[in-house]
């Protein structure tokens, strides 16, 4: 028989319950870093000025887009139509662009316009439609939007959101003077 001396012994034991107390550690915090990559992220806290630009944000580009859609079916007026049509458009990329520049955590509504501005140009047609799409939504609306992406640039803290804004305001801009040319064609009160 072999004889080992004690001291290898005493290492060999050692080294064996080093390599199991290694083991059942890594596997008793696996699943609880697991757990904790499952759990949803917790909520980010924003300064107001982004929180507000969020809500009312989101709400002015949802109203924007949904009643140029409204407007591409009720109006009789090929510019309306046109400039319905382009608004749709250019507001569905600026409100995906919001939700992307949107911190992780942030609840960003998804569709959120104003419901009372859309039921107020639901049962119009023809020359009716186009004289309060152009007047109340595409201008008066069109100034609100305007007023608040210039104040997220202006107010905002998070970066992101500053950024997006930014991209988005010659967008929205343009719409503005679009909308303002449409009005002085119609023989409508500019604003």
């Amino acid at each position: 028989m072999i004889r080992l001396p004690s001291a290898f012994i005493v290492c060999a034991s050692t080294a064996s319950l080093l390599v199991l107390a290694s083991t059942a550690n890594a596997q008793t915090t696996q699943p609880a870093q697991q757990a904790s990559a499952t759990k949803p992220a917790e909520a980010v806290r924003l300064h107001a000025a982004d929180q507000t630009f969020i809500n009312e944000g989101t709400r002015a580009v949802a109203t924007q887009r949904d009643a140029a859609r409204i407007a591409t079916s009720r109006s009789t007026d090929r510019e309306v139509k046109a400039f319905a049509e382009k608004v749709a458009a250019d507001n569905l990329q600026i409100a995906d662009s919001l939700r992307a520049a949107s911190p992780r955590g942030v609840d960003v509504p998804h569709n959120n316009p104003d419901t009372a501005v859309l039921d107020s140009i639901k049962t119009m047609r023809g020359a009716e439609f186009d004289k309060t799409y152009i007047e109340q939504i595409a201008l008066a609306d069109g100034q609100k939007t305007l007023s608040a992406f210039q104040a997220e640039i202006a107010s905002g803290r998070n970066e992101q959101l500053k950024d997006a804004a930014r991209k988005a305001l010659p967008v929205i801009q343009a719409q503005y003077a679009s909308a303002q040319d449409l009005a002085k064609r119609k023989h409508l009160a500019a604003k």
